[in-house]
């Protein structure tokens, strides 16, 4: 590649941890530039991980020193997410991914609606029901964005702070921090099923982790110091472009 291109995975990196670790769908930044450069589309979603990885044991690190995450409760959700990344994953190494696109980018509508009709429930969580186990439902949930989430990761951080927002009841705070958590182990469960099938491509990966590290590190300090507020603000806007894009509203538009 030219030396700009270098730069330009990187940035992209950084645009992708930013937005994944403050909402998600950062991975609609990365994805289509590791196509254009001429990835396939199934090793383009693997090479994608490598950089997810390392961004989320950075934004992991830095909750955890503010004293952010709930370790058991992440722990307990996670085993669920795991087993669906897996099974999501095998599907992702030879699953068309257009209708798929299309589903996603409807459900984000309904999401978007949610988010701005109760914003209540968003910022303060449920504080009652953090005292209670996650019961078969929210377990069911979880397994569901899992295999999500292994399928493909553009998107599953969305899908994970709604869960642990309003099914769960944390704040959105409280939820970024456990929501990093769970995607960084089952992203490791999902990168190795791609490796498995020789569809990771480690320059470009790496490249991408540099800036997904930089810029899981600035959106871990930012929603802790501008809150939950800030962080439902940057949702709404997030959940709104990426449902245009994965709806084909931008190509109509442009």
């Amino acid at each position: 590649m030219e030396w700009y291109l270098y730069l330009a995975v990187i940035a992209a990196g950084f645009g992708a941890g930013f937005i994944n670790t403050l909402a998600g769908s950062g991975s609609l930044i990365t994805l289509p530039l590791l196509i254009f450069l001429g990835l396939p589309a199934n090793a383009a979603n693997g090479t994608n991980r490598v950089g997810v990885l390392i961004q989320n044991l950075v934004a992991v690190n830095s909750f955890h020193q503010r004293g952010m995450i709930d370790v058991r409760g992440a722990a307990t959700l996670s085993v669920p997410a795991v087993i669906g990344a897996v099974v999501g994953a095998q599907i992702a190494v030879n699953l068309n991914e257009q209708m798929m696109r299309y589903t996603i980018g409807a459900l984000m509508l309904v999401m978007l609606a949610v988010i701005l009709v109760k914003p209540k429930r968003w910022l303060t969580g449920r504080p009652e029901a953090l005292e209670s186990r996650p019961g078969w439902m929210q377990m069911l949930i979880f397994f569901g964005i899992g295999i999500y989430g292994g399928f493909i990761q553009a998107g599953v951080g969305i899908f994970l702070l709604a869960g642990l927002v309003l099914s769960v009841g944390y704040d959105l705070v409280q939820a970024n921090a456990v929501k990093v958590l769970i995607i960084f182990l089952f992203t490791i469960f999902a990168l190795g099923i791609f490796m498995m099938n020789d569809q990771v491509r480690w320059d470009m990966g790496l490249l991408l982790a540099i800036g997904n590290a930089a810029g899981g590190w600035v959106a871990a300090r930012m929603a802790m110091e501008k809150g939950a507020v800030f962080v439902r603000w940057l949702l709404i806007a997030v959940v709104a472009v990426s449902a245009a894009k994965l709806l084909g509203l931008f190509d109509l538009i442009f």
